[in-house]
């Protein structure tokens, strides 16, 4: 696998900024750590299929809220650090 992503390379079109138009997000609510995904599959990604596979891969502590911000974009909301932290370092 580390070979196939090896020869990827960037061309000028896929070097510039992206810039998105600004999204609402909820208001903050205690105890919250927040992330915000995008998905590279050129697939459709099925909302309810994405959202229960995503929280039966990580087992959060005390959950995640996930809401489509649209664009293939999600908001990851977790209610411990541990769980927020744990899918920084790299869990699926």
């Amino acid at each position: 696998m580390e070979d196939k992503f090896a020869s990827l390379n960037l061309n000028e079109e896929e070097e510039a900024i992206l810039q998105t138009p600004p999204f609402p997000i909820p208001e903050k609510e205690e105890g919250g750590f927040r992330l915000v995904g995008y998905f590279l599959a050129a697939s459709v990604i099925h909302f309810s299929v994405m959202k229960s596979t995503t929280a039966k891969l990580w087992h959060p502590v005390r959950g995640v809220r996930i809401l489509d911000l649209g664009e293939r974009r999600f908001l990851f909301q977790f209610f411990h650090s541990m769980d927020m932290e744990r899918v920084l370092k790299g869990s699926p």
